[in-house]
């Protein structure tokens, strides 16, 4: 049966491990969804940037040309035709004003013919035959004609941005042209390129982020249900076939729940069936083992062979076995949940029960070369507790019948209950040869034996095991310096009635009244 509920168990991992995002070391849902909805967004972030840079250039060009476009009319003013020649009226003043500028050096040259050099700072290139961008000016104006170049300034290099404006000049029957054009370095465009773009792409960039955070915030509270559904099933017992509950759960997590409670309805089933069966066999098995054990006490008392005697013996020896085997696992189909749930539940003093028991297992002890006592040192008043009364006393008993069995004559124990805080505390003490240290994690497991001696099956201490999970308890055992060994068993005290209800539910149990 428990194999059953453990293979379930793994079975609703498994699935549960398969979705993205739910295992480490697997591709994480989470994740894929962040990048394929955060990748849009960097993309449009890049695109918007190149966007924005481009038309930053584009705007700084237009500045700056219609600054070259007034320094070169103002650099054509200087120079007037008079009659077959040409006027230069360029001061000392206008040349300032010309070539002042804060960010730049302005470079710029006047020819006639085209390309003679009259004055100027530095000889610029000439326009290129095709016709280049321009941009439109009064009627009354001559149309400048923008492009790009280099001059040598210094052992540089420097790449400008030229504004050249041809003008007519001289008598009808010899017609000249000048040539005025005025430069400036490209810093100043990229300068202004770059900082358009940072004004833009700053907010540009904190409303990615906004949005980016937006998402995130979306993703997690989308994938909470499935953390919830992982948690619902992995916070559980393994015996623990109830459906899973997600109300809040969206439709996709629903078909994901109702297709594991299909499956754990069908394992539940299975389980119980297997779980009636041993129950009934176990109850066909009783009257046969009970008359086989009387018939073979009976022979015994009747027969003097002693050849036959010990045959008998043996018979007798296995049908006592047997016999507790068999009330062994009636009592464990008690404690499974489906029965402990619909036994009642009432309030008791727990030390009483334990008074009780020790008093009923004396004789059994004497028999056996036991000391067996009840510790009555501590406060001797109520320690009380809820739950099935029936079924701790048999959690008890077993305690107590183990140590019998197994501490060896001559050995002690000790039956101890105690308060804890809001725990009921009961030890059973033994100084016998105890066990090996590293058996203390498995002699809880069904049909494990600590050792070969004695008459047990491997069922009580996995019997006092589901018994105390069923009261939201706990059940350990601690080897005791020099020798012994030391069961105890904690139960929330009846005194914490909400402690108790709140432990029950997380052990996957309904409270019951008797």
């Amino acid at each position: 049966m428990a194999s059953h509920c453990q293979a379930m168990r793994a079975l609703v991992s498994h699935l549960l491990q398969r979705l993205p995002g739910i295992t480490p070391g697997r591709r994480s849902l989470r994740r894929h969804l962040l990048l394929w909805l955060l990748l849009p967004q960097l993309v449009l972030w890049l695109a918007a940037a190149l966007v924005t840079y481009n038309v930053a250039v584009r705007y700084a060009d237009l500045a700056i040309d219609r600054n070259l476009y007034q320094s070169s009319r103002a650099l054509a003013r200087q120079v007037k035709p008079v009659g077959s020649g040409l006027f230069v009226d360029f001061p000392r003043a206008a040349k300032d004003i010309i070539e002042t500028d804060p960010d730049d050096r302005v470079y710029y040259m006047v020819s006639s013919p085209p390309g003679a050099f009259i004055l100027g700072n530095y000889q610029l290139p000439a326009p290129p035959d095709a016709p280049p961008d321009s941009h439109p000016e009064p009627a009354d104006a001559d149309k400048p004609v923008f492009y790009d170049g280099s001059v040598t300034a210094g052992p540089d290099r420097v790449a400008v941005r030229i504004a050249a404006i041809t003008l007519n000049w001289g008598e009808p029957e010899a017609p000249q042209k000048m040539l005025v054009q005025v430069a400036k370095s490209r810093v100043n465009r990229e300068t202004l390129a770059r900082r358009i773009l940072i004004d833009t792409a700053f907010p540009l960039t904190l409303l990615v982020l906004l949005m980016s955070a937006l998402v995130w915030v979306g993703i997690r509270t989308g994938l909470a249900p499935l953390a919830g559904l992982r948690d619902a099933v992995s916070g559980r017992a393994p015996n623990d076939l109830a459906p899973i509950e997600l109300a809040s759960a969206p439709e996709e997590v629903h078909a994901l729940a109702a297709a594991l409670n299909a499956l754990l309805g069908a394992v539940h089933e299975n389980v119980i069936s297997q779980r009636r069966f041993i129950s009934d066999a176990a109850h066909q098995l009783r009257t046969p083992l009970a008359g086989l054990k009387s018939q073979a006490e009976l022979a015994l008392k009747e027969n003097t062979d002693q050849a036959l005697r010990a045959r008998l013996e043996r018979v007798q020896e296995s049908a006592t076995r047997s016999a507790h085997l068999v009330t062994q696992l009636l009592t464990l189909a008690r404690a499974e949940p489906e029965s402990a749930s619909v036994l009642g539940r009432s309030r008791f003093d727990l030390r009483r029960m334990a008074h009780e028991v020790t008093a009923e297992l004396v004789p059994r002890a004497l028999k056996a070369g036991i000391d067996l006592g009840l510790d009555e040192a501590e406060d001797s008043g109520e320690v009380a507790v809820v739950g099935n009364a029936l079924l701790l006393r048999e959690a008890v008993v077993n305690l107590v019948d183990n140590a019998i069995r197994y501490a060896g004559s001559g050995a002690e124990v000790t039956v101890r209950v105690q308060i804890d805080g809001t725990q009921a505390r009961l030890d059973v003490e033994d100084s016998g040869v105890g066990i090996d240290p590293q058996l203390l994690p498995q002699v809880f497991e069904r049909f494990v034996r600590a050792t070969h001696s004695g008459t047990g099956c491997g069922l009580g201490l996995a019997i006092v095991k589901e018994i105390v999970e069923r009261h939201a308890g706990q059940v350990s055992l601690q080897i005791r310096v020099p020798h012994g060994l030391r069961a105890r068993i904690e139960l929330p005290l009846a005194a914490a009635p909400l402690l108790l209800d709140a432990a029950l539910r997380t052990a996957g149990h309904t409270p019951h009244q008797a």
